[in-house]
């Protein structure tokens, strides 16, 4: 090994920061909820002084928040950025698009793989049901590959946001009392949003109706990684009153697609609570 190489697992002694601040990212990564600075220097023998000064650093760049009610520290922003990236890779997608093709084809409705980028939800994959079957719903649809919509209007969004912590949500949305609004429909203040989110990680679904577009109803079902966090949401769409399906074989449908997606990325769906 040459005198530039670092052994895998190790951090560079020369510069002993950037590996501590990766360190804390992960562990605030694979922890729910928020985590006080001297939770941190204990669990990864970091000196105090030196983990305060890192995230602070991190928190000037958006890859933590800070909650002063709580004294503790969260995921912010950046990191959501980050992930977002890495998921918007091909491999996902590859993943993910034969599944959206067969729920397509099963319930002759349009499906999306969506995921979050900041407080927007990016439309990574489009899948339209077979020629014959669409009708006019396609022609009206905004939400076309690469398409950004304000997460918490869309069913992909609060579909992921659901299993979110509540700091991460904050920090996604730091005007809480002003959400975008579409068509005059949805939560329009973060409490809301919040009090939404709740039921909709009880049930395991999420749903738009006419936030998006008049006429339109939404559903969205989360996929997880194997820290059991939310990676991307597949979803569908349809007319509100011109459905093919009952909404609870829909939900269902959705659902088992978003199941199979988690066990193709090696994932694990949360347990109840």
């Amino acid at each position: 090994m040459s005198e530039h190489e670092v052994a895998p697992g190790r951090a560079s002694s020369a510069s002993p920061a950037v590996g501590r601040a990766l360190d804390m990212l992960v562990y605030m990564a694979a922890r729910p909820g928020l985590v006080q600075a001297a939770t941190l220097a204990r669990d990864l023998g970091i000196p105090r002084s030196s983990a305060y000064h890192i995230l602070t650093v991190l928190a000037d760049r958006g890859f933590v928040t800070y909650v002063p009610a709580e004294q503790a520290y969260g995921l912010g922003v950046t990191s959501f950025e980050v992930g977002s990236a890495y998921l918007r890779h091909e491999p996902l997608e590859r993943l993910a698009r034969p599944l959206l093709r067969t729920l397509a084809n099963r319930l002759g409705q349009t499906t999306h793989l969506g995921i979050l980028h900041g407080a927007e939800t990016v439309y990574l994959l489009k899948e339209r049901p077979p020629a014959g079957r669409k009708g006019d719903v396609d022609i009206a649809l905004v939400t076309d590959i690469g398409v950004r919509l304000p997460a918490h209007l869309t069913a992909n969004g609060p579909a992921i946001l659901a299993h979110t912590s509540e700091a991460q949500v904050r920090a996604l949305f730091p005007r809480p009392g002003d959400l975008t609004t579409r068509t005059g429909k949805g939560p329009r203040t973060l409490r809301g949003l919040l009090d939404e989110l709740a039921g909709e990680r009880a049930r395991g679904w999420s749903q738009e109706d006419e936030l998006v577009t008049r006429g339109f109803r939404s559903v969205g079902a989360a996929a997880f990684d194997h820290h059991e966090r939310p990676i991307a949401a597949i979803s569908t769409t349809w007319r509100r009153h011109h459905g093919r399906h009952d909404a609870d074989e829909v939900c269902e449908a959705l659902r088992h697609a978003a199941a199979r997606l988690t066990a193709a990325v090696s994932g694990h769906v949360p347990g109840p609570g």
